[in-house]
This record gives structure tokens, C-alpha cells and sequence, in this order.
């Protein structure tokens, strides 16, 4: 493990900001640590000019949380922040308070892999006031960026269908760290597999490659490159067929084919990098087929994104595979997403709930209230609604009896399921291709004018009439209370 790695697993309570430590001093004081207190973490827009995002970094959230703690080398760095003033920023006795804490708490979470609307809670922390608000940017560090890529990925595959994807984008995220969680995240949106090694190894992802430009330069002579690659990999052989000449390069990987099937294996592919993609693959399409080799797959590369990938469909190209690399691993078009972490309700010394709600005036950053959970109505199998409502009001809106997955009678699911109740997890790890698998299911239910790359329609999101109700309380309240 690099120092740069075990720097962030062994001080991961001090990956946050200032103002959370801050803050939770300034609970303590009052007296307030341990007042229970519910934040929802939620996202204001979906990205990328939808309407969803895809779920993802819940396994990551755990893991996270059964590490967290205050080291003694932490706290020994935190006695020598200083104020403004020159004094020590923290007291001691705070000090002597962290080195004790763990997370102990109930944390709910919708499904890794679900897919998700704007403004709806898809993960709940509830446990005392200073340890929630201190989990904030780990929280929307862990689920923001693997959300955002999964999202992309989601798309890509989407426009690139029935096609398979593969990410190519290691070289090119912000980071090994990034890598990796775009690695995770990609599959799970529906890539088929991914160029990174070591997100192959520790998540049993399929690794995909060919060869690179440097290959055919390194011999010089083109014909003679293809000829060596195919003979050090026969049955995995892809050709990248741009680097001089690529109607050139398709000629000598037909001849290289050849040469495999007079010896019982076959040219799997070749690559198009560069150039006008719809007119080099119809081409290319065109002599392989001539040659008899209709089994060849035509793969493309270079800069590809789903409205790309869209257009080149639309245009005719013969193109049978995608490689898809730096516009998907950095969500290069939307590189942050919206997401937020907000208070919503916090009990007072005798234990009464009190709600909570930011009133602003971009309507977009006004949150809900209360104590909040997702339902999602299906019709014959289709999802049709989410309802957000508080479950303090449950009895009131009549719903049936939750359940883990779905109400046969009902046709309902429960978005929000539990993650860590106390101080253990409860989350039960799916394999990344479960996970898969439960994202293109949920593809092939939601209705395509909810998930179309451009102008799709919003899904319904609706406030249960309990939030409602709430929301308006506090805002009549805020009225009052303003000059």
C-alpha cells in the first residue's frame, strides 16, 4: 500500500472539512451531542441533462463507517490547530471526547444500483447531532462521485445498445483513487468491462485491452506489428488499425487474419481510433465481409461520449463495440454532482422531534422536512411514482406494511432500506454483477421517456401530504419569525 493510501485509511475522521469539527465542538458545549438528530443526503438536479442518476456507493459508506474513528496521531494533530487569535482552536476535553467516538446509529440507503430522482432521499443518517453532522463529507465524498460516473455509464450504454461498452479510462481520471471507483461504478451502469487491472482483481471485473499505437511504431513496419501480436495472442487478437494509413491497416489485418484461420483461430476485432468513425467502419465493414470475415467486430475508440455514440449510430456507422474512456471515467461533460446532505429533524432535551427545513430563495435549495422514506408505486411490473412522505405519518397516507422488496397485493417498494442499525452493519453485499444486472432491469422497466438522453420527461416525484403539511408549517413559521 502506497503512504498515500494508508494516509487515507488510517485518518479517515480527519478527511472532512474544518467547519465539521467546528461545529461539533460547538454541539458539545451546548450540550447538544447527543441529541438524535436525521440528515438525508439527496441531489438537487440529475446530471448530464437528465432526468436519474444510479445509485452508487453504499458498499463503500460501510466500509467506511466500520473504520471511522479518531486516532491518537489525529487528535494529536487537531491540539495544534489555532484560531484566530492565536489560541488553541480545540480543548482538550473535546479532544479527550472524539478519541472515544464510533458511529453508533441507523443509517438507511436505497438499493446500490437503484435509480433515483431529484430532491428524494436516497440515503438517511439518524444517530446524535455531532456524529451525524460529522459525516457529511465523507458521506458525499463516497456516494457523489461513484453516482455520477455510474449515471454516465448508464447513459453510455444506453445510447450504445445493443452494443457492448468498455471503460478506458484510467489513464486519464484524477487520480488511482478515481479510477478505481469509476472502474466499479462504470460496470455497475452497464459497461461490459474495463481496461484497469486492479479494479479487475478486486472486483472480479472482466479486464479488456488490445494494443496501442506505440506497438506498431516500435516495429516500424505495420504488417510485420499485426503479424507478431497475433502470433503472441491468437485467440484475443485486436488490431488497431489508425496509426498510418487506416484503410492500409484494415488491409493488413485481413491478411492477418487469414493467416489465423488457416490456423484455427479467428481475428476478433480491429479498433478505429481516429478519423471520420462512419465512413472508415462502413468501409471497413465492407472489405472484412468481402474477405469472408463477417465474424470480425468492428471497435471504436477516441473521445466517445453517448451523444457521439448516438450520432454515429444514427449515421450508419458499422461500429460493433465502444470503447469509451476519459469522457466517462472523469464525467467529463458534469464533473461534480449536485448532491447535498441536509438536517431534517432533531429532537430537543426531552426527546420531541422537531423538524427542519433550509427556506431560500432559489427554490432549487429549499429541503424537506422530517423523518423521511421513498415509496415507489409499479403498475404490472412499471414503475409509475415515487412518494416522499414522513414515516411518523404512515398510518395517515394508509400504506401497506413495509417490506424488503416488493408488496405483491400493493405493487410498492420501499426505496429506503437499512444500511447500519447501532453500531453494525446490516447491509448484505451483492457481487458487482448482481448489482449489474439490477440496474439493466430497472433500465428495461422505467418507461424511455424518463431515461432519454435529451428532453426526456421528469419522472413523478410527489410529497406525501404529511411533508407537505409540514413544509408549510415552517414556512408560515419562518413569516412570523422574519422582521
Amino acid at each position: 500500500m502506497t503512504s498515500y493510501a494508508k494516509a487515507i485509511c488510517s485518518h479517515l475522521a480527519l478527511l472532512t472539512d474544518l467547519y465539521q469539527l467546528t461545529m461539533a465542538q460547538g454541539y458539545w458545549r451546548q450540550g447538544w451531542a447527543d441529541r438524535r438528530a436525521v440528515f438525508h443526503l439527496f441531489f438537487r438536479r440529475a446530471p448530464f441533462g437528465g432526468r436519474f442518476a444510479v445509485a452508487c456507493g453504499m458498499e463503500a459508506v460501510v466500509e467506511f463507517l466500520k473504520r471511522w474513528r479518531f486516532t491518537e496521531e489525529d487528535l494529536n494533530y487537531l491540539a495544534t490547530l489555532k484560531a484566530s487569535d492565536g489560541r488553541t482552536l480545540f480543548c482538550q476535553e473535546f479532544l479527550d471526547y472524539l478519541a472515544g467516538l464510533r458511529f453508533e446509529g441507523e443509517v438507511l440507503a436505497v438499493e446500490e444500483g437503484t435509480l433515483i430522482f431529484a430532491h428524494e432521499p436516497f440515503l438517511r443518517v439518524q444517530a446524535g447531532l455531532l456524529v451525524a453532522q460529522l459525516l457529511e463529507t465523507q458521506l458525499l465524498n463516497l456516494v457523489g462521485f461513484a453516482t455520477l460516473v455510474a449515471t454516465k455509464a448508464a447513459r453510455v450504454t444506453l445510447a450504445a445498445r445493443p452494443d457492448p461498452v468498455i471503460e478506458f479510462g484510467l489513464r486519464r481520471a484524477q487520480g488511482f483513487e478515481a479510477a478505481l471507483i469509476a472502474a466499479r461504478a462504470t460496470y455497475i451502469g452497464g459497461c461490459v468491462g474495463t481496461s484497469n487491472v486492479l479494479a479487475g482483481k478486486l472486483w472480479n471485473i472482466p479486464v479488456r485491452g488490445t494494443q496501442a499505437h506505440s506497438w506498431i511504431l516500435a516495429f516500424g513496419d505495420e504488417r510485420r506489428a499485426f503479424q507478431a501480436y497475433a502470433e503472441s495472442y491468437p485467440s484475443s487478437c485486436v488490431l488497431l488499425v489508425d496509426t498510418f494509413d487506416t484503410i492500409q491497416g484494415v488491409k493488413h489485418a485481413i491478411e492477418v487474419a487469414q493467416k489465423l484461420k488457416e490456423n484455427g483461430h479467428r481475428l476478433v476485432g480491429i479498433r478505429l481510433d481516429s478519423g471520420d468513425l462512419v465512413a472508415l467502419s462502413q468501409k471497413a465493414r465492407q472489405m472484412l465481409d468481402e474477405a469472408g470475415l463477417n465474424d470480425v467486430l468492428i471497435l471504436a475508440s477516441g473521445d466517445l461520449d453517448e451523444y457521439r455514440i448516438s450520432r454515429l449510430k444514427a449515421a450508419g456507422a458499422q461500429i460493433n463495440a465502444w470503447g469509451v474512456g476519459t469522457r466517462l471515467t472523469t464525467a467529463f461533460d458534469e464533473p461534480a454532482l449536485s448532491v447535498v446532505y441536509k438536517l431534517a429533524a432533531i429532537q430537543d432535551g426531552n426527546g420531541n422531534w422537531h423538524d427542519r427545513m433550509k427556506i431560500s430563495a432559489e427554490s432549487a435549495k429549499q429541503t424537506l422536512p422530517g423523518i423521511l422514506r421513498v415509496r415507489r408505486y409499479h403498475v404490472a411490473g412499471q414503475p409509475q411514482m415515487d412518494v416522499i412522505y414522513d414515516e411518523r405519518d404512515s398510518r395517515e397516507l394508509q400504506f401497506p406494511a413495509q417490506g424488503r422488496k416488493k408488496s405483491s397485493t400493493e405493487g410498492t417498494t420501499e426505496l429506503l432500506q437499512p444500511l447500519w442499525i447501532g453500531s453494525e452493519p446490516v447491509y448484505t453485499e451483492r457481487s458487482l454483477k448482481e448489482i449489474r444486472e439490477y440496474v439493466q432491469d430497472q433500465l428495461a422497466a422505467f418507461p424511455a421517456e424518463y431515461l432519454s438522453l435529451r428532453g426526456a420527461k421528469a419522472f413523478p416525484v410527489k410529497m406525501a401530504r404529511g411533508v407537505a403539511r409540514r413544509r408549510r408549517q415552517l414556512r408560515l413559521h419562518h413569516e412570523e419569525l422574519s422582521p
